[in-house]
């Protein structure tokens, strides 16, 4: 739905499948009832998950004829798409394969690709599209220093060439699109840090050097058009758990004219831990719930004297639990942004509050979705029907926003 501070809708990787009928048939099921409680008769938006088989379906004449009349039926658009997973992203064990394949490969540039193709087909007039992507790879993947910088740079090398076709699709039907990367833990791209350097160091310099001869631009024109069509993807939940401050960030991208192309709305878990490790048994036993095998839930440990500790999923944390130095976890766990005390744990939502007040007074992007992709997998407790969560996580965060 378009509020005063952008179009806001939630993310279809929350529902299962990887076909093109199985992202349809799930539209067709949840869509029309999530809309009617959250929107009314007013036009709603889709954040479209498709994966890479579905993407290669739906380019089939008859099959998107058929998206779009059910888009003007059920009056839907599309303004926001999620290329990141590739694959399953479902009832399978995705861990790091959730970056698989990477950008060092010609795989996920053509993937890429041909979702910019599909969602300027679909986009309605006036509305300019992006699509969130991984943060180039997983950093564990190159252990080795010289490895590591010949994956940034090819993966760059990749994005660049995303960059090049945006600017001939614009020029040819005057579509606006960017590609949005998202900085999460463990990515070659982890934090704002990160993200910044990255996009200043390499990103521009390389654009400068590749876009001119093939564009015919000045390297001036080439910067240009990169701050125009590659920007950030905000999760929130991502940037809490690196304990990032979201004024510092948002003021610092906006200084360096970095645009943010997506907040991704979503919540960690965290936790303060006793002083005495003897009496952490509870909260280890609280965040042992959490601990499913589907997905990567990277723990960042506040210590004492300000500094991170890294564990790349939520065992090796549990087996560190009473470490003396750690004062405060944060996991990496969507959970439901409504809800703010779990038990001995809580989640990150005032960090949520925190962005979306910025964005209410501010605009910083015109493109809002709500991303807790775990229903799935979440503890008993908080699961209930699929369709009423989403129209409860939408309606709360559109409370915040109006």
């Amino acid at each position: 739905m378009k509020l005063a501070s952008g179009h806001l809708s939630y993310c279809t990787n929350i529902h299962s499948g990887e076909s093109w009928k199985d992202h349809f048939n799930a539209l067709k099921i949840n869509f029309p009832g999530i809309k009617e409680q959250v929107c009314g008769d007013q036009a709603m938006g889709i954040g479209l998950r498709l994966s890479n088989s579905a993407s290669v379906d739906i380019q089939g004449d008859e099959e998107l004829k058929e998206f779009k009349e059910w888009l003007a039926a059920n009056n839907a658009y599309v303004f926001t798409m999620n290329g990141f997973p590739y694959g399953d992203f479902h009832h399978a064990v995705v861990k790091d394969q959730v970056h698989a394949p990477d950008w060092t490969s010609k795989e996920r540039l053509d993937y890429t690709l041909r979702l910019f193709r599909i969602l300027a087909e679909l986009l309605p007039e006036g509305i300019e599209g992006g699509i969130s992507t991984s943060p180039l790879s997983y950093r564990f993947w190159f252990p080795e220093k010289e490895d590591f910088q010949n994956a940034v740079l090819l993966a760059t090398q990749n994005v660049i060439g995303v960059a090049e076709e945006l600017f001939r699709i614009r020029q040819k039907l005057g579509v606006k699109m960017h590609l949005d990367i998202e900085p999460e833990p463990d990515g070659i791209l982890e934090s704002a840090a990160e993200f910044i350097d990255w996009f200043e160091n390499v990103l521009l310099p390389l654009s400068k050097q590749i876009l001119p001869d093939r564009l015919n631009i000045s390297p001036e024109e080439a910067e240009v058009l990169i701050k125009e069509h590659i920007c950030l993807c905000y999760d929130v939940c991502h940037f809490a758990i690196g304990y990032e401050s979201h004024s510092k960030v948002i003021e610092l991208l906006e200084n360096k004219g970095i645009k943010v192309g997506k907040i991704q709305i979503s919540a960690a878990l965290k936790a303060d831990l006793p002083a005495k490790p003897e009496l952490r048994s509870g909260i280890a036993a609280a965040f042992e719930n959490f601990n499913e095998p589907t997905y990567l839930h990277q723990v960042v440990a506040r210590k004492e004297d300000g500094q991170f500790l890294r564990y790349r999923d939520l065992p090796e944390a549990l087996s560190d639990v009473t470490n003396p130095l750690v004062k405060e976890w944060r996991a990496h766990f969507h959970v439901p942004v409504f809800v703010k005390e779990l038990g001995l744990l809580q989640s990150t939502q005032e960090d949520i509050f925190e962005v979306l007040q910025i964005q209410k007074n501010r605009p910083i992007t015109d493109h809002m979705e709500v991303e807790t992709y775990t229903w799935e997998v979440l503890p008993d407790a908080l699961k209930v029907p699929i369709d009423q969560s989403i129209i409860r996580e939408l309606n709360w965060v559109k409370k915040l926003l109006i």
